[in-house]
């Protein structure tokens, strides 16, 4: 059954050829049984999960049901889910239940879809190998050994691992594109304000955007058709209609504007991701594409301006943690201050504490616009550089990550190595651009990732040209072994 695709698994639900709750109840033995090695969930919700797919079942006896109806999933924790935990990877929410639940979870939840649990992720969505949550690593399916990517790696691993049909997660960096080619699932960032952030714990205000992990575009696509959509109560939703996904999927490719950035292929890449992005490039020539070379003159800056304006929003959005209203208090404070210094100290880790301190440097007097303001020009910058592209292409395409998932541990006392990992993704974050991660052909069996970028609002697009490659190749089917 896991080896399904969410339109297969909907259409045998139709059919009775088994219920939700068997689902449910499999992939639940699954999680027991496989995920000890790891470590991709933080919260399993059997009993609630059970439920729900009962009711999913009563619905599909109705003949009422839709095409999620049943289908179980899991959320990245750090989607507020009313009644389950939501601690964000870190100490300070160990012991949060919100009371509502987040936007993305009340429409999934309406579209019938069952939630198996809380996928495990970097501590407030901050890194980029999944090592720095409080409840420990999550571990590549494909190599115990080494990392899933970051922030969504819980998301990403449990997907590859097929412990859920598919999966919510966030990208404020390339949090869901680079962990998904890391991991060999399909990943969409969609553009910022598609998806409602509104119940989803804030990292980057500015950046961070909710999206999905599935094994296919079409999986995907089944997902993001519920997620998407103008939300009222989140003052940066986009109010901009949203099509039909899945309707678009199959749409021909002849005539697609490929566009190559001369800078995702030069020092740093891995030669052998270059060849296997490249072979992926041929294979849509072949499907009717055509190629152009462009230039993105200031996304070598990416990565230095985002760690300016990611931590700079962190520090402030961090700042509600203080130990009084909610979160982790420190044991017999002695005073005020002391409550707030303990209780910060003791419930966020190395990583989360050095953003918030890099964050009020860049804001505080005398370094704002010597930092903060010229940070938020060059993302200006950055824009444009994507705005012109797009007037001679209709996606970019280039790798996702530099390298193949790494040794766990190799790069946790090198910041700025660890931060390099997303110079080809930050970028679409900065811009507030839609972004996808695809697997192509593997390195060494490890997996590798073919990211596609589009115009804003063009997600049917991405899914479309993701589908069709899918369509003509295989490498999105493949199973890490022993989870096959």
């Amino acid at each position: 059954m896991q080896n399904k695709s969410i339109a297969q698994m909907a259409a045998d639900l139709r059919l009775r050829t088994y219920s939700s709750v068997e689902l449910t109840r499999h992939y639940l033995e699954r999680i027991a049984r496989l995920d000890p090695a790891l470590n991709s969930f933080i919260t399993v919700a059997a009993e609630s999960a059970l439920a729900a797919a009962e009711r999913a079942d009563q619905t599909l006896r109705s003949g009422e049901a839709g095409p999620l109806t049943g289908i179980p999933i899991a959320h990245k924790d750090i989607f507020c889910t009313q009644g389950l935990k939501t601690s964000c990877g870190s100490r300070m929410l160990d012991d949060f239940v919100a009371p509502y639940d987040a936007t993305i979870v009340e429409r999934l939840a309406a579209a019938g879809a069952v939630v198996l649990g809380k996928t495990n992720m970097d501590e407030f969505a901050m890194g980029s190998s999944n090592e720095t949550s409080w409840y420990g690593p999550v571990r590549n399916p494909w190599d115990a050994a080494r990392v899933p990517g970051g922030s969504s790696g819980g998301s990403a691993a449990a997907v590859a691992a097929r412990l859920c049909a598919a999966a919510t997660a966030s990208d404020t960096g390339g949090s869901i594109r680079q962990p998904a080619a890391l991991c060999g699932v399909t990943g969409i960032k969609p553009t910022y304000g598609r998806c409602s952030r509104w119940g989803m714990i804030a990292f980057a205000s500015s950046l961070d955007q909710a999206g999905v992990m599935a094994r296919s575009a079409a999986d995907a696509a089944f997902i993001l058709d519920e997620m998407a959509g103008f939300d009222e109560r989140d003052s940066t939703s986009a109010d901009v209609p949203v099509p039909d996904y899945v309707d678009a999927l199959d749409d021909d490719l002849h005539g697609l504007r490929i566009g190559l950035p001369k800078e995702y292929f030069g020092a740093g890449l891995d030669a052998r991701i270059g060849d296997a992005v490249m072979a992926a490039i041929k294979e849509y020539e072949a499907l009717g594409a055509e190629i152009v070379e462009i230039s993105l003159p200031n996304s070598p800056l990416s990565v230095p301006v985002y760690y300016v304006v990611a931590p700079a929003e962190c520090s402030s959005n961090l700042a509600r943690f203080d130990g009084v209203r909610y979160g982790h208090r420190c044991d017999n404070p002695k005073d005020l201050q002391d409550l707030y210094e303990r209780s910060r100290a003791e419930g966020f880790g190395p990583e989360v504490q050095r953003r918030i301190m890099i964050g009020a440097y860049v804001l505080s007097a005398g370094y704002y616009d010597a930092y903060y303001l010229k940070a938020q020009k060059i993302r200006q910058l950055i824009a444009d550089d994507f705005k012109r592209a797009f007037e001679q292409v209709d996606v970019i395409m280039g790798p996702t990550s530099p390298t193949t998932a790494f040794q766990l541990g190799s790069k946790m006392d090198d910041p700025v190595s660890m931060y390099l990992n997303d110079i080809y993704t930050i970028a679409t974050n900065l811009a507030g651009l839609p972004g996808m991660s695809i697997p192509v052909e593997p390195v060494d069996g490890l997996p590798v990732g073919l990211q596609i970028i589009g115009n804003y609002f063009q997600e049917a697009r991405l899914l479309n040209v993701a589908h069709r490659y899918q369509h003509a190749t295989h490498w999105h089917q493949a199973a890490p072994a022993g989870f096959e």
